[in-house]
């Protein structure tokens, strides 16, 4: 009867009912084989257990890796196309909280396509994200094998952090007119502190903006352009702060400019982005991590 019962309101039969990061009952299929990803963090995931060959489809800046280019679309994450994810006909989407409409989500299950939403919010619960989403798509030795990694690598750089005497003042600068840049609710706060930095934004904007006479005034050792602006812009800004030779971080030459995919987005990179800031922020360290 129950099996009778799931296959008539569209649920096979092989189905089980998870419970997703917002704490909601989510009846999906034991191995998915038509999943959506509904923003960028959760195709790179995907890609990163190897699960990719189960994705259908994915929202616009899906970037990385560049296969994922080359999916269908369905949209940008805010901005979710619902005749296209339907086209689709998923039997898995898996959204994002931060972000994604709740309106189209609670259409899909309308429609009998379930949701799972994750909701990462720092390194820990990506990590419970990778596992999480490991286990929706069969591939849990997959994702825990990549976030033993990840904790390995985090381990290590928090030991060689502990053997720094000094902790550099870093300003991380996302936007450019005006200047802008992060508290401490952000991922890229999180890795400026495991890196062994002062984080001279830090405080409850999320993203505060600052005149040049503040920045000048903080004094920073490091600075790190992350602004989606890229090439000549980012040189650009680069050269107006060596306009202030007596500023440390022109000074000593440590103003560096990265991908900001690295420091922003809640995926596996997010410890790349993390090996990255140790360099910058502890140069004499850098050799260890190798």
């Amino acid at each position: 009867m129950t099996a009778l019962l799931l296959i008539a309101i569209g649920v096979p039969s092989d189905a089980r009912t998870v419970t997703d990061q917002l704490g909601r009952q989510v009846t999906v299929p034991d191995k998915p084989q038509r999943v959506v990803s509904l923003a960028p963090n959760i195709t790179e995931i995907i890609f990163a257990i190897g699960q990719e060959h189960r994705l259908k489809g994915v929202t616009m800046y899906s970037d990385y890796p560049p296969k994922a280019a080359k999916l269908p679309m369905v949209g940008s994450y805010v901005h979710l196309d619902l005749e296209r994810i339907v086209a689709l006909k998923p039997d898995l989407c898996i959204a994002i909280s931060d972000g994604n409409p709740k309106v189209v989500a609670q259409r899909l299950e309308s429609l009998k396509i379930p949701v799972y939403a994750v909701d990462p919010r720092d390194l820990d619960t990506i990590m419970e994200t990778i596992i999480e989403i490991g286990k929706l798509l069969d591939a849990d030795k997959q994702a825990k094998l990549l976030v033993q990694n990840m904790r390995f690598r985090i381990q290590r750089v928090k030991s060689l952090v502990a053997k720094a005497a000094h902790r550099p003042r870093v300003f991380s600068q996302i936007g450019i007119s005006p200047i802008v840049s992060i508290g401490t609710n952000t991922f890229m706060h999180e890795l400026i502190i495991l890196a062994g930095g002062i984080n001279l934004a830090a405080g409850p904007v999320t993203y505060p903006r600052f005149s040049l006479e503040q920045v000048l005034a903080l004094s920073p050792e490091v600075i790190i352009i992350t602004s989606m602006a890229r090439a000549a812009i980012f040189e650009k800004v680069k050269s107006e702060w060596n306009k202030w030779p007596n500023l440390p971080a022109v000074r000593d030459k440590r103003i560096f400019l990265e991908d900001s995919n690295l420091f922003d987005r809640p995926t596996p990179r997010l410890v790349d982005g993390l090996e990255l800031l140790i360099r910058f922020i502890h140069p004499e360290l850098f050799e260890e991590v190798d």
